[in-house]
């Protein structure tokens, strides 16, 4: 990932400090309104918002005002739930931000006490469902890692222009361990691996169906095919795969 000079040199410059700030704050167990500001300080100095026209506290969602909204060329790009920073982040917490951010139809949601960072994706289908994309602890990073540099950036103002988070999100779902497993226990696979076994082992007697069942009884892990997140992966699998197919026949 390409980060800016100007950017890294701010990530270098601000992260630290900010570690400073959250490490005291924590110790002085500040409320959640004095959590906010820091919140707020950081979205400026670390992230790259314009605080005065690019982050808001005044952005109502049924009567009710979420504690941040960041909104850039007239679109609000994420909502951030605070929580006090010397507060664990709970489930309650988190539906909460999700439910603002169903409601308004913005597909990202963050909850934070400033040190520990959820980036949630928000789908409304049918149902309202989120995804932790990311998470990380603000206390841990290293401007040293550029792993850690490419994370914050994501969030960072130039990194929302680049749409880097939905890039970011797009290849988790593309590339996971449910999409993978549901690949391995594809009828086209289970044949390839027929194929190598019997070239390994020229005599040897075994099926298609077979090689299937152990892949899927014995190699899979079990949550990954029988989560929500894995049958999801099965079905879009196989969806995707029909559509292959029908290209085929209709090119053929």
């Amino acid at each position: 990932m390409k980060i800016p000079a100007k950017v890294v040199q701010r990530l270098k410059e601000q992260v630290p400090k900010f570690q400073k700030i959250l490490m005291d704050a924590r110790s002085r167990d500040v409320n959640e309104a004095d959590t906010v500001v820091i919140v707020t300080d950081m979205l400026e100095q670390v992230f790259g918002m314009d605080k005065y026209t690019e982050v808001t506290r005044e952005h109502a969602i049924k009567g009710t005002f979420v504690d941040l909204a960041v909104k850039t060329d007239g679109k609000i790009q994420y909502l951030i739930e605070v929580k006090a920073v010397g507060l664990d982040l709970r489930q309650n917490h988190l539906r909460q931000v999700v439910d603002y951010a169903a409601k308004e139809g913005i597909k990202w949601a963050i909850l934070t006490n400033g040190v520990t960072w959820e980036v949630h994706r928000v789908t409304v289908s049918g149902q309202v469902t989120n995804e932790e994309v990311i998470k990380f602890n603000f206390l841990d990073l290293s401007t040293r890692k550029q792993e850690d540099l490419d994370l914050l950036f994501m969030l960072c103002r130039r990194g929302i222009d680049k749409e880097l988070i939905d890039e970011f999100y797009d290849r988790q779902q593309a590339c996971n361990r449910f999409v993978i497993g549901a690949l391995l226990a594809n009828d086209a696979v289970a044949a390839l691996i027929r194929r190598q076994l019997r070239s390994i082992t020229p005599n040897l007697r075994v099926s298609t169906d077979e090689v299937k069942k152990i892949i899927i009884d014995e190699v899979i892990k079990r949550d990954v095919r029988e989560s929500e997140q894995g049958l999801n992966a099965q079905k879009r699998v196989l969806r995707e795969l029909a559509k292959l197919e029908r290209k085929k026949a209709k090119s053929s």
